[in-house]
């Protein structure tokens, strides 16, 4: 009786177990199919079919006629699905890649973070031998796969480095800040063009779902490729820049430290725009080894250093129109006012010194030969508040606004300045004697420089400096005009015409401190300036325009330590508008957008 008890006892309590065991899993298997069927479909979905990016081909880049400047060619990236790589062949990838076993699990610990199931790019631009070791042990290599990426190429002689920037590999901060289109391992424009225009010139991504099987290996396209998002290349830019004049002028600088910025009058375009000692833009365009980045990074020439933007140097007598046409303008001098230059100017116990003794002199003279006792008496007759209210109308002591982004302010005294720095009434008027000639604090950049020659050779014309013209759109097949942005700086036109015509002078009249920049056949206006520098040899300026008559290029030159600028600046100021305006008329004359100049390439090799 009591065994049968037991018996039945035990029995009772194995199906109430059971039946506990049978509510649980049905329980669970209502969830899975009702409640959890979305989530976890989804994530079994994912485990079998991947979601691979496709790169877009970034925008192409083309000079005012036509030629391409910025191209792409195809590269390779290594590429780890982090969900399905396994640690233990680690060594064997790290092998092949010839990387840090660091390096390589930083970058997919990162890649969780985003999607564990998406590629994350390990290393770019990888060689064929690569690419062939992948291939060779995918089978061990689970989760390894390598995907196609365009890289930037350079098809011309110009590097213009500093205007069409480098693009680089997108960093952690960037990656928070720009939202959903960019993912870990993407690139991104860095600097110049290539910064400024990105959201032009990169493109949109396309997505390829494939499917995979248990191993991870790739078995196909999911759904015959009919569910593919096909990438849209970037937009391209079409560029006021004049390669040939980009190219000559780089080679006029190649073995000294400076800077030529042309612009074109009528509109503002930059028909070149060079810092020296730059850098070649495909060491940036792929993988750059660190010992590459560091030596950029290190020396002390700076080949990073956008002069043609950053600098902030004392332009010298090249500042001396401003000067004249803003006592001009006021009525504090007439073109008939004059100062007898004896080679120096006394100024309550300083001496400040001229080059020549010019003897009786005008304002037109006083720019021709660059006299700078004129300038300096005229500085304190004009007074402080004046220049500086000309110096802002023509765009110092501001940004141009150009559209490469990177550039500095520069300096324009001013009272103010004087009060903060010094304090109120603790600075004289000795500090106004150097601004008269250009130096003192006064701090200006080629950009802004070129930028004043402009408006002086318009009469007032200040257009933005800009470098696209157009942006032609892939996707929507429209293109896009950048208008000019113009605004007049008013003056009277006997005041611009004085002033022009001692530009005139100074570059075609005997005694005039330009000849060097003469070109034949055109009729060249300019200034030069030698500024003086604390550190060593003094730096040399030019600003200019050409053809006198209509305007159709200003320049400014600045070649830092050399001396003056009729010797060093001129020359290549005059070359320069050579190249432009020549290639100019001769393709008006052809109606053809490619010239090549075998005079001025000549001119080229023999400097």
């Amino acid at each position: 009786m009591t065994d049968n008890f037991t018996y039945h006892s035990r029995k009772n309590v194995f199906y109430v177990i059971l039946g506990i065991v049978f509510i649980v899993f049905f329980v669970r298997l209502i969830q899975l199919q009702f409640l959890y069927s979305e989530k976890y479909g989804k994530m079994s979905a994912e485990n079998a079919i991947r979601n691979v990016a496709v790169a877009p081909l970034r925008g192409y880049m083309y000079d005012r006629n036509g030629i391409l400047v910025v191209d792409n060619r195809p590269a390779y990236n290594v590429t780890v699905t982090p969900v399905e790589f396994e640690n233990k062949n680690l060594e064997l990838l790290t092998e092949i890649l010839k990387m840090e076993k660091e390096e390589v699990l930083e970058r997919i610990e990162k890649g969780k973070k985003y999607n564990r199931f998406s590629p994350v790019k390990i290393k770019r631009d990888v060689d064929f031998q690569t690419l062939s070791f992948v291939e060779e042990y995918s089978g061990q290599l689970k989760g390894i796969e390598y995907q196609f990426e365009p890289k930037r190429y350079y098809p011309t002689k110009a590097h213009g480095s500093h205007l069409v920037g480098y693009i680089k590999e997108i960093t952690e901060s960037q990656l928070q800040k720009l939202g959903d289109f960019y993912r870990q391992g993407d690139i991104i424009g860095a600097s110049g063009l290539e910064a400024g225009y990105e959201k032009y010139l990169r493109g949109k991504k396309g997505f390829e779902l494939i499917t995979v099987d248990a191993e991870g290996k790739i078995i196909g396209n999911f759904n015959d490729g009919k569910s593919d998002i096909q990438p849209v290349e970037g937009d391209d830019l079409e560029l006021t820049l004049d390669i040939k004049v980009q190219a000559l002028a780089e080679s006029l600088l190649s073995d000294k430290r400076g800077a030529v910025v042309a612009i074109d009058p009528t509109d503002g375009g930059i028909i070149a725009l060079v810092s020296k000692p730059d850098f070649n833009p495909e060491l940036l365009s792929g993988v750059t080894p660190f010992s590459v980045w560091q030596q950029l990074n290190t020396d002390p020439a700076k080949p990073l250093f956008n002069r043609a933007t950053l600098t902030k140097y004392p332009p010298g007598s090249t500042f001396k129109m401003l000067l004249a046409l803003a006592a001009l303008q006021e009525g504090i001098i007439d073109e008939n006012w004059r100062v007898n230059c004896r080679g120096s100017f006394t100024f309550g116990n300083k001496v400040f010194k001229d080059m020549h003794v010019h003897g009786s002199t005008n304002v037109v003279e006083a720019i021709q030969r660059s006299c700078n006792v004129f300038f300096y008496q005229l500085m304190l007759k004009t007074g402080l508040p004046t220049w500086t209210k000309y110096g802002k109308q023509f765009g110092f002591g501001a940004p141009t606004g150009i559209d490469i982004l990177e550039e500095n302010s520069g300096l324009l005294p001013s009272e103010e300045y004087y009060n903060r720095r010094y304090g109120k009434g603790r600075w004289t008027q000795g500090y106004l004697v150097s601004l008269g000639i250009g130096q003192g604090e006064l701090g200006v950049s080629p950009l802004q420089l070129a930028a004043y020659a402009m408006a002086l050779a318009n009469e007032g014309k200040y257009y933005k400096p800009h470098v696209v013209d157009k942006i032609k759109e892939k996707e929507s097949k429209k293109i896009i005009k950048v208008e000019p942005v113009m605004r007049q700086i008013n003056l009277k036109n006997e005041v611009w015409n004085a002033v022009r015509e001692g530009l005139y002078r100074a570059v075609n009249v005997a005694g005039g401190t330009g000849a060097a920049a003469r070109v034949p056949g055109i009729n060249v206006a300019g200034k030069t300036g030698t500024a003086q520098n604390p550190h060593g040899k003094d730096h040399a300026w030019f600003i200019g325009f050409a053809p006198y008559e209509n305007p159709k290029i200003a320049i400014c030159v600045l070649v830092e330590n050399v001396g003056y600028g009729g010797v060093f600046a001129a020359p290549i100021a005059g070359l320069c508008i050579e190249q432009f305006l020549y290639g100019e008329i001769i393709r008006n004359k052809l109606n053809q957008p490619k010239i090549i100049l075998t005079k001025t390439e000549a001119e080229q090799i023999r400097d």
